[in-house]
């Protein structure tokens, strides 16, 4: 019997897409998204948000058009759908780090990312995401075994 694990994920992109060849003539589209979950703290009435980052992924042969890139910018809103993993590596000081990644098969831009230049700010809450954006993303990684 077939099983079936997929993740709907709506949230905003945390910087450009990045797209990566790889071998066998498969390239890679990656991008981190943003979901926050915002509560009312019951003590203090204070309203507080929580960060997840997952980096995303979006699989194509090579020589696909590639024109989805074009939508994938930082502040763009997105529904996404694919199958979540965890991923595990050691970084320099000896330390594990655990990242959430999702291999996406649908995407759908909610809205558009917004220029500065245009007088339009990123949709990014900015208050919040500053301190806890989390700089491993920029070395977001691939390997063969990851698709």
């Amino acid at each position: 019997m077939a099983t079936v694990f997929e993740t709907r994920l709506i949230g905003n992109i945390g910087k450009d897409a990045v797209v990566r060849n790889m071998e066998r003539g498969v390239v890679a589209i990656n991008f981190p998204v943003a979901h926050n979950k915002n509560w009312k703290d019951k003590r203090s009435g204070e309203t507080k948000t929580k960060t997840t980052w997952v980096n995303c992924t979006i699989w194509k042969k090579d020589g696909s058009n590639l024109r989805i890139l074009d939508f994938l910018k930082k502040g763009a809103l997105v529904e996404l759908e694919g199958t979540p993993f965890a991923k595990a590596y050691a970084q320099e000081d000896g330390s594990i780090r655990t990242e959430i990644r999702l291999n996406i098969s649908k995407t759908n831009i909610l809205r558009p990312a917004k220029c500065e230049d245009d007088g339009f700010v990123d949709v990014i809450d900015r208050e919040e995401n500053e301190d806890s954006y989390d700089s491993s993303i920029d070395e977001f990684t691939l390997d063969e075994d990851d698709f």
